[in-house]
């Protein structure tokens, strides 16, 4: 057993961690009719209390905001009842529990949106990527351009989540600002050729992201709020001319509303970390609290940059899916399984409850 730090508490906001390996987000589309979270994803998420910190899955803050199929949401009162029942699971487990809040934009397809409508974006850009949607993938659909009138409703839709997400039990909320979705296109001026006061400029195009994160400080404070941001990732067709000067802004910004950790994915979202230039260390100097790395840690790396003062915390996604007990295993040495892609979005128990502990599966 080894007495790495990795594996000592940490306290992130009004919370104590048992340790420093949070459990990314990751979409699994399980939610059940009404886009419910069921029983099995209660238990999905108990078997991986160990966690430090678990970061649920996306969740939607209204229908308009759903990208793919048999995702959850947060914004009818059989969704928080669901998602109660998930909080209280871990929390019988002495695990804590945040939920990711999650518009995605263009990322959406029309057999998903209410009365069959256009999604939304910031411009009228579609994006060159595809969409999970009646049990298959395909090509998003063509966007529209929000009018300015109908931002404050997307920011509104935010903080009433982010209200449903404490009813709901959850001990605070991540907002989504990251890989490509609404908040991250209204960021990047790939996506994002507006001439209102929500484009062009630096500030401009941070404007939302700040708005949103700032309504759901005001709703629930800033020590149960953190961000998820992608400054260079490509993920799902995005881009931006300069990442740096936009997100040393953004980060400048998010320090002085004093919220709790930015959770930072360090190049492409899945893929390499040097997928761009880019310097990390200048939104982790910028930024006062806690800063969660993700993308590419293995125990090695983490421990590494633990040593080094690069990050306070470290994300780690799909080893999680088929190593419910990630935490012990990297403590003792353990093999990692591997997960089976085939069930990795949809479907029931295979692939998503029934991977064992590895004491479970070694017999001991």
């Amino acid at each position: 057993m080894t007495n790495n730090t990795l594996f000592e508490p940490y306290a992130l906001g009004s919370m104590t961690l048992s340790n420093r390996i949070v459990m990314a987000p990751l979409t699994r589309n399980r939610a059940g009719p009404g886009f419910v979270p069921g029983d099995i994803t209660a238990e999905y998420y108990r078997q991986r209390a160990s966690a430090g910190l678990i970061i649920s899955e996306a969740t939607q803050i209204s229908q308009q905001g759903q990208g793919y199929q048999d995702t959850p949401g947060v914004y009818t009162q059989a969704q928080i009842d669901g998602w109660r029942k998930v909080t209280a699971a871990v929390h019988e487990e002495g695990g804590h529990i945040l939920l990711q809040l999650w518009h995605v934009g263009r990322i959406s397809h029309v057999d998903l949106q209410p009365n069959g409508a256009q999604p939304v974006a910031p411009s009228a850009l579609r994006a060159d990527t595809k969409t999970f949607v009646n049990n298959a993938f395909v090509d998003v659909s063509q966007p529209r351009a929000l009018e300015l009138d109908e931002l404050a409703g997307i920011v509104t839709d935010f903080r009433q989540a982010a209200a449903n997400a404490i009813k709901a039990g959850f001990d605070g909320v991540e907002v989504h600002g990251a890989n490509g979705y609404l908040l991250d296109q209204f960021a990047k001026d790939g996506s994002n050729v507006r001439t209102d006061k929500y484009g062009g400029s630096v500030e401009n195009r941070a404007r939302l992201m700040l708005e949103v994160t700032a309504a759901v400080v005001e709703e629930i404070g800033a020590a149960r709020t953190g961000i998820r941001i992608s400054p260079v990732s490509p993920a799902n067709g995005i881009s931006c001319s300069d990442p740096q000067a936009q997100f040393d802004y953004i980060v400048d910004q998010l320090d002085a509303l004093n919220i709790a950790y930015i959770h930072v994915v360090e190049g492409a979202t899945g893929g390499p970390r040097d997928v761009a230039p880019f310097d990390f260390g200048s939104l982790r100097r910028r930024f006062s609290k806690t800063y969660i790395a993700n993308n590419g840690y293995d125990l090695e790396l983490a421990t590494s940059h633990l040593a080094n003062d690069k990050a306070d915390l470290f994300a780690f996604g799909r080893p999680f899916i088929a190593n419910p007990d990630l935490v012990e295993r990297l403590q003792s040495g353990a093999p990692l399984a591997q997960m089976i892609p085939a069930t990795l979005y949809g479907g029931g128990a295979a692939g998503y409850t029934d991977y064992p502990s590895f004491a479970e599966a070694s017999g001991k």
